[in-house]
């Protein structure tokens, strides 16, 4: 890891412990709703009992969800961020069964739809369900009010964690443009707060790639100027690694 990494990820956001039931059945399918009216109060949430954990070789299945950087789009070797964690993540305890479901253009409404019927036939029969969920860009490009993204971040994570589902949730990473950066900034405040309401683990990747030169050179010589290539891609998966991701796992 080069050094500015190093100290730039100091401004990484807490990683928050999980709290989560054991998986005893799978969510129920979310019906999307076309026109979405007002934003309703962000529901309280009640804590779970604690996620326990199997002994020996645990059966794992972890899914990733959301929009084309969860895709990892524009990476020329074709892994992501998603695809360097999950090389990351080989474990003798582990038997993992790993997915990405990132679908490029995808808000966080787009993930609420989707979100339970596309992950329950790949949980099926397996004893551990964990969701990593890393959404927004499209809520700032596309208008959505902060309250409207906030409510829909806060019903895939009590939902997940209702039905026993362990989640961890990536922030979002800068982009070239101030203007468009204030606004990222100001949801990645407000999902970092969602998330620490809930004990969930946040990753802040906005802060510490803001002003690291490696990350925006990468945003400058891609194509479209808004994805990164494989530097900007290793450095999220770096900051996914090293704050709070074995903890999560409950692996050492």
């Amino acid at each position: 890891m080069d050094p500015d990494m190093q100290q730039q990820s100091r401004g990484a956001g807490p990683a928050y412990p999980s709290s989560h039931p054991q998986f005893l059945s799978d969510p129920p399918a979310v019906a999307p709703r076309a026109n979405p009216g007002p934003p309703s109060a962000e529901p309280a949430f009640t804590p779970s009992p604690q996620l326990a954990v199997a002994d020996g070789v645990r059966d794992v299945g972890m899914i990733f969800l959301g929009a084309s950087l969860t895709a990892g789009y524009g990476d020329p070797k074709g892994q992501g961020w998603v695809g360097r964690v999950i090389a990351r993540t080989q474990h003798p305890d582990l038997d993992l069964t790993a997915y990405n479901l990132g679908v490029r253009g995808d808000t966080s409404a787009d993930v609420v739809a989707r979100w339970a019927r596309e992950c329950a036939p790949r949980w099926r029969g397996r004893a551990e369900r964990r969701l990593v969920l890393s959404v927004g860009h499209d809520d700032v490009l596309t208008g959505m009010t902060m309250a409207r993204s906030r409510l829909n971040l806060a019903n895939v994570l009590d939902e997940a964690t209702n039905h026993g589902v362990a989640v961890f949730v990536v922030g979002l990473p800068p982009t070239l443009d101030p203007e468009l950066n204030r606004r990222v900034e100001a949801l990645a405040e407000a999902q970092a707060d969602v998330c620490a309401r809930r004990s969930i683990p946040y990753v802040d990747c906005y802060r510490p790639l803001v002003g690291h030169d490696q990350w925006l050179a990468d945003l400058a010589a891609s194509p479209d100027r808004a994805h990164p290539g494989q530097a900007g891609y290793g450095l999220i998966a770096w900051l996914v690694l090293h704050n709070g991701w074995n903890d999560w796992l409950q692996v050492s």
